[in-house]
């Protein structure tokens, strides 16, 4: 019997082109759409910046990257709480990083201290994993489950999540879905691409995800936590304080 070659992907390797591209996305979404080309109207740099033609194409380019990012981060929400040892504590973590990301988010995608227009993805996951919670446990079976699952979804669009009841939906599909791999990317991609035609590249992530060798990987601790509020706060410092004086 021909034993198959292993995967080359670790957990840890689908991270790091997560956060990769995600990083990719936000110089598009917190610099230069918020300083540069002066969404909100709250720049610095108002009236400053002449071809926003030019710099509108570089952040499309920047932001279609940035695409990828989101399904890995959903699928791999769903291993952690696959294999997680202690699901209240899984879901205790997410949730003291999404309290502690809210800041950071609203000053780099909006330029304020506070913004609730919007909260961060990390609220989405949160909310997301309540979802699995229920389907894991087999709760939705019953009408209360139902219910439950309905009200996760609905809640994040009223709180105003990233990527809102679209996200939770993407979370549920992939963990229903799971041991489907062309289900799972078909529900995912198509309930994305219903949210904007813009989440076509994130059929891309599943390519990544099916070179997956079920292997955490070295993965420093809370590293990939803590990421996420630390390079938002990076980068609003940078289109607050350096980009008035580069541009």
């Amino acid at each position: 019997m021909t034993i198959p070659p292993k995967k080359p992907f670790y957990g840890s390797t689908l991270k790091w082109i997560a956060i990769g591209t995600m990083f990719i996305d936000h110089i598009g979404a917190c610099l230069l759409e918020v300083f540069v080309m002066n969404v909100y109207g709250n720049s610095p740099l108002a009236g400053q910046i002449d071809n926003l033609m030019f710099w509108y194409e570089i952040d499309r380019g920047l932001r279609l990257v940035g695409r990828i990012a989101f399904p890995i981060f959903c699928f791999l929400l769903i291993e952690g709480a696959l294999h997680t040892r202690n699901f209240n504590q899984y879901m205790g973590r997410l949730a003291v990083f999404a309290l502690i990301s809210e800041i950071p988010f609203d000053l780099a995608f909006h330029n304020q201290l506070f913004y609730w227009g919007s909260q961060n993805v990390y609220f989405t996951l949160l909310i997301g994993l309540g979802a699995i919670w229920i389907l894991k446990n087999e709760k939705h079976k019953s009408l209360w489950g139902m219910i439950g699952l309905v009200f996760l979804v609905l809640g994040a669009q009223y709180c105003k999540t990233d990527y809102g009841a679209v996200g939770v939906l993407v979370i549920i599909f992939m963990y229903v879905f799971r041991d489907y791999p062309w289900l799972r990317c078909l529900a995912s991609v198509g309930t994305l691409v219903g949210l904007s035609t813009l989440e076509i590249p994130a059929v891309l992530a599943f390519g990544g995800i099916a070179l997956y060798n079920g292997e955490r990987g070295r993965q420093p601790r809370y590293f990939f936590y803590a990421f996420y509020p630390i390079h938002l706060l990076l980068l609003w410092i940078i289109g607050q304080f350096v980009l008035i004086r580069v541009l």
